[in-house]
């Protein structure tokens, strides 16, 4: 009371005991920032640390840490104590302290928004609690070996389902109902056909409390919506919950009106369609389909399913049924939701793991139902697991250690819940008794059970009893349970109802064929094809199992509590209820386990770990100690003079009974660590000097070996360039004086070309007027010979004088006369030829400048039309000569068109077109001569239309030709005898097939026969008929888009159901089955004059006889599988591609 009224409001031993203010105070003020609480402890002890709940938290992660223990924070009280507040605490102390880094921040940012998410769908206002949490919440954070969170996981515990559709006076339904309405826009609500105003709706209005004055229902909206932003719902999944609660908040307004049918029977009717109309509109199912479901009952006999009319109130009771179901498994799957996004990496190998355990505490109202029940039964169990790991395990411990010890008596809760869990004579196991047994069966058939077999426990209590019989407190449909904490009287009203959980199967079903496709993975009882006989398990059973688990991973874990104490009811601050807090303390075993520590020790450690820790107090245990460590840890206190009053020595573990002690040895071993460390860092500090001096020293040699090599090449450089200039000048008189020598040379030999010239000029004009002399005197010759000639001439025709020699001479004047003549003839000709051709060549550039002079004055606009026809032509013609050797094969589906000019892709598309259609015509007329390819390239487009895209086993199949008999059916002796009994001769297809069996999905090989009128199955070796189905018995064709070659054929159900025809769907496996397919579509199309569906899906459901449920087929394509494997698990056929 002392530590309560100044504000202190934990107490820490083993467990921390936190007593409830109902408002905020200094010590989280001042100290907000977890980081800086994080500092302060590092330095403290556990048992000096601050009382505040970080203390417990942090001495938990540092175990989990640094220990390699897994732990789990047990957060436990009445209603109302503070438990969610402390669970928060907790998970925000554990963020604050682990590491940095994108990856551990977005983990930490999502585990902490779990928690508004989860208080808004699970927690409500009750009587005591304003922010009571209706369901258990277990989370388990994973750490990595540095203590870092790398993921978590959400466990859930029986929601109160029953709060969605009833609410006690004072009390209000979950918050998220009141956020909707308080946070969203006026534009949400119109379209979630919603109203503000909480007195609107049935089910939030029985309560008659709408508002909390500590909580903003408008800011806790907005504050989930982006906590579930930021944990990963996508916009669809946030506004399918929004749907589903407005469906919940309609369908609670629909009011039944009951009547009575002409046979008697009671019946009703939906009074105001319009609240439905709503809640259909949400949900995405039609209003004619929920009005019969609400209306009516299926009741399943054995041929036929009967409708049930319902009174208004198994009506009323049928509509809460629904929306609490609905609400249920909505808040499941959020919870499961959570978990895929928070869940830790695979990646992470080595993981740690602490537990929060925050769940709904004691409850004891004025009326206690099924619900109060299960609460209350998890809480014995908690406080059994409390029992068991502090006052049993530590009295244990001192005698098994042989610590002398007084014993000291406690409550043991095991008989409470030995009543409530047995296996057959629990509680639970009558309530599951009375729920499945045949007969008539009620809640006070159920009171009637415990009476007779509980009437003797000590811990129940009921008007059965004698003594009870007048007992006014408890009426004649109640039973009494004595707890660890209080008397509970419940009311047996409604518990086989709520342990069966049952909803009508009429229910389930059009939930499943609503549009959302959250409410069928919500329902999937309600597929059609997923009808089972199994009979489902009760709450109790469920709830039963789950804490099971629960305190099984408890127990695991080293166990750190938080014990929650309400100090009033009234939920007022800084008042102080002394009677309240007694009852609290004596129910939790606080006073036992003060007693025990009392007499017990505060401190306890092995040996080991003992002297690991504390060794370096004692001089001869430092820095080894090489003896026991029982005597190493004896010896440690011996030398800080503690005696033996002060410690006992157990088998294993040292015991010290006074936290002084402790206190002592840990602020000895502070001091000697700081002087161990200072010695180290001395020793360190002068090893890191000795290590930088050397290092200097190699720089100093490194830097001197450097600097002397630099000085030698300087010093090289300079000679070396000194050399060069030498040699420059050197070589420079050397080349000078050899130039010099050569000049010399050089003159000397022009002069010898000169002189050699001169003398053969002068050699060769002496040559030269020798020969003019000589052609001189040769021409002299001539003359004087022609003179002499001429005078001898004369002399003659003066000797002669006759008239022959007159004609004679004359000849020979007048030859040479026409000599002259005809050369100075020839001499003009050859001058006039040269005129005439300068005159043709003078006329043609003259003509050419006239046209020219003339086409500038007269044709220059009339010029560019022709000239640009001529243009236009030649390039149309060069077109088409590049066009003819170009153009793509006769295939109508074959080639590409050359790429045209731009100014020519009209022409060129008009030039396709023909091109095409020529291709095109050539093509039918072949097709017209030739049948047969007509027929086949009729099938290949067949199977392009019903394949191409949706098959990928489709493309292999194009360049292999169809045939319609592949094994010779036709000239088969045996098949002409089956012939003769089934008169079937045409045969459309035959090939040996491989057929699936339903029980064990192993291949048998037979031989499949497509005949006109019907397909046969036959045996491979004497071709005997198995099966025979008309094809107008066949339903539809099933395959997958995979590679594989398997096929389903679908039999209608009315064949099915025929007792003549044992067999169902066929499923066969064969590399033709594309070529089958198309084959059996075309000449199903023309005998039975139908089109066959051809169903191509991942998964088929098939129904292999009339008395069997459907099979689902499904397939599974990884592309390193060449055959396809197939396996029969259950109800599912799985085959690997």
């Amino acid at each position: 009371y002392t530590q309560y009224t100044h504000a202190r409001i934990h107490t820490i031993h083993t467990c921390m005991h936190v007593c409830t203010t109902y408002a905020h105070i200094r010590t989280f003020a001042r100290e907000r920032s977890h980081t800086c609480v994080h500092a302060h402890m590092r330095t403290r002890t556990h048992h000096a640390l601050p009382t505040i709940s970080y203390a417990i938290v942090d001495e938990a992660y540092r175990s989990m840490r640094d220990k390699n223990v897994d732990q789990c924070i047990i957060i436990t009280g009445e209603s109302g104590a503070g438990k969610t507040e402390a669970s928060k605490l907790s998970m925000q102390y554990v963020a604050a302290v682990s590491g940095k880094g994108a990856e551990v921040g977005r983990v930490k940012e999502q585990l902490l928004l779990s928690n508004p998410i989860l208080e808004a769908f699970g927690n409500a206002k009750t009587i005591r609690n304003d922010n009571s949490s209706r369901f258990g919440k277990y989370m388990d954070i994973e750490f990595d070996f540095k203590g870092d969170p790398v993921g978590g996981i959400v466990s859930n515990y029986l929601l109160e389902k029953s709060r969605v559709v009833g609410q006690n006076t004072g009390e209000r339904s979950f918050h998220i109902f009141y956020q909707l309405l308080g946070g969203a826009t006026t534009d949400v609500l119109e379209m979630l056909h919603l109203q503000k105003e909480v007195y609107s709706y049935h089910y939030l209005s029985q309560g008659g409390c709408s508002y909390i004055l500590t909580m903003d229902d408008s800011k806790q909206f907005h504050a989930t919506i982006e906590a579930m932003v930021v944990i990963g719902f996508s916009p669809e999944d946030i506004s399918c919950i929004l749907e589903m609660l407005s469906a919940i908040l309609n369908l609670g307004n629909a009011k039944f009106k009951g009547h009575t049918l002409p046979n008697g029977s009671n019946a009703c009717k939906l009074d105001n369609l319009k609240y439905v109309t709503y809640a259909c509109d949400m949900l995405g199912c039609s209003r004619e389909l929920m009005e019969e479901s609400l209306t009516k009952r299926s009741v399943e006999t054995k041929r036929d399913y009967v409708l049930k009319p319902l009174s208004a109130t198994e009506g009323a009771h049928a509509r809460d049924a629904l929306c609490k179901a609905i609400y249920g498994r909505m808040f499941s799957w959020i919870v499961g939701k959570i978990n895929s996004s928070i869940k830790a990496n695979s990646l992470v190998r080595k993981k740690k793991c602490m537990g929060v355990l925050d769940i709904y505490g004691f409850e004891v109202f004025a009326e206690n139902g099924f619900e109060q029940f299960i609460i209350n039964y998890c809480n014995e169990k908690l406080q059994q697991v409390f029992i068991e790991l502090t006052l049993k395990s530590e009295q244990d411990e001192y005698e098994r250690e042989g610590i002398q010890w007084t014993h000291i008596d406690y409550f043991n809760n095991a008989v409470i819940c030995e009543l409530i869990e047995h296996p057959k004579q629990g509680i639970l196991a009558y309530l599951d008794d009375e729920c499945l047994r045949p007969g008539e069966t009620n809640d006070d058939t159920f009171l009637d059970c415990l009476n007779k077999n509980c009437v003797g426990h000590a811990h129940y209590q009921s008007r059965a009893m004698k003594e009870f019989y007048s007992d006014s407190l408890m009426r004649r449909n109640q039973f009494r349970l004595l707890h660890y904490a209080a008397e509970v009287t419940y009311g047996v009203e409604g518990f086989l109802e709520k342990n069966r959980d049952l909803l009508y199967k009429s229910l389930s079903q059009a939930m499943y064929a609503c549009d959302r496709p959250l409410l069928k993975e919500l329902f999937p009882e309600g597929s059609p094809d997923g009808n089972s006989i199994k009979r489902p398990l009760t709450a109790g059973f469920q709830f039963r199992t789950s804490v099971a688990e629960l305190m099984k991973n408890l127990l695991s874990k080293n166990p750190n509590y938080i014990r929650c104490i309400k100090p009033n009811d009234l939920k007022e601050p800084r008042k102080f209820d002394e009677d309240l807090v007694r009852h609290q303390a004596s129910y939790l075993g606080l006073i036992e386990n003060v007693k025990v520590r009392r007499a017990g020790h505060a401190y306890r450690q092995l040996y080991e770990q003992a002297l690991a820790r504390y060794k370096m107090l004692s001089m001869s245990t430092w820095p080894v100690w090489k003896g026991r460590p029982k005597d190493g840890v004896k010896e440690v206190l011996k030398s800080i003079g503690k005696h033996s009053e002060d410690f006992s020595m157990g088998r294993s573990k040292v015991f010290i009974r006074s936290p002084k002690t402790v206190f002592e040895l840990e602020e000895l071993r502070r001091k000697r660590v700081e002087e161990i460390a200072t010695f180290i860092q001395r020793m360190y500090r002068g090893w890191v000097k000795r290590r930088r001096f050397k290092a200097l020293k190699r720089a100093q040699l490194v830097f001197s070996t450097h600097y002397r090599t630099h000085v030698c090449v300087k010093r090289y450089r300079k000679l070396r360039n000194a050399a060069i200039v030498i040699q420059k000048y050197f070589r420079g008189w050397t080349a000078r004086k050899e130039l010099r020598r050569l000049k010399k040379g050089i003159k000397a030999k022009m002069a010898v070309v000169t002189i050699r010239k001169y003398y053969r000029m002068w050699k060769l004009r002496r040559e030269l007027k020798r020969r003019i002399n000589k052609k001189k005197t040769i021409w002299a010759v001539v003359v004087i010979r022609r003179y002499f000639y001429a005078w001898k001439l004369r002399r003659a025709l003066r000797r002669r004088g006759s008239k022959k020699k007159e004609v004679w001479a004359v000849g020979v004047i007048a030859k040479y006369f026409y000599g002259w003549k005809a050369r100075r003839l020839y001499r003009e000709m050859r001058r006039g030829v040269k005129m005439i051709a300068a005159a043709v060549v003078i006329q043609k550039y003259c003509r050419g400048w006239l046209v020219r002079r003339a086409l500038k004055r007269h044709t220059k606009e009339s010029a560019k039309p022709i000239i640009a026809a001529f243009m236009w032509k030649a390039m149309c013609f060069k077109y088409l000569e590049y066009l003819r050797p170009h153009l793509p094969s006769k295939s109508p589906i074959g080639g590409k068109w050359p790429n045209p000019p731009i100014y020519l892709r009209e022409a060129s598309d008009h030039l396709r077109n023909m091109y095409h259609s020529w291709r095109c015509k050539a093509l039918r007329d072949y097709y017209n001569e030739n049948a047969n390819e007509k027929r086949r390239m009729t099938e290949k487009a067949r199977a392009s239309s019903l394949f191409l895209g949706k098959k990928a086993l489709y493309p292999r199949s194009v360049k292999i030709p169809f045939k319609a008999d592949r094994i010779n059916l036709r000239n088969d002796p045996r098949w002409t005898k089956l012939v003769t009994e089934t008169h079937e001769q045409r045969v459309i297809w035959a090939d040996v097939v491989q057929k699936i069996n339903r029980s064990d999905a192993k291949k048998v090989p037979m031989v499949l026969a497509i005949t006109g009128n019907s397909f046969m199955l036959l045996d491979p070796k004497s071709y005997a008929l198995k099966y025979r189905v008309d094809l107008n018995n066949l339903e539809q064709m099933s395959l997958s888009p995979f590679s594989d070659s398997i096929f389903v054929m679908h039999i209608k159900p009315s064949r099915i159901a025929d007792p003549s025809y044992a067999k169902g769907d066929f499923m066969f496996q064969n590399p033709n089955v594309i070529e089958m397919v198309t084959k059996l579509h075309a000449v199903i199309k023309e005998s039975v004059k139908k089109t066959l569906p051809i169903n191509i899906a991942k998964e088929i459901q098939v129904r292999f006889k009339a008395d069997e449920p459907s099979c689902a087929v499904t397939f599974h394509h990884t592309g390193m599988v060449y055959s396809p494997v197939c396996k029969r698990k259950g109800s599912t056929i799985e085959i690997v591609t």
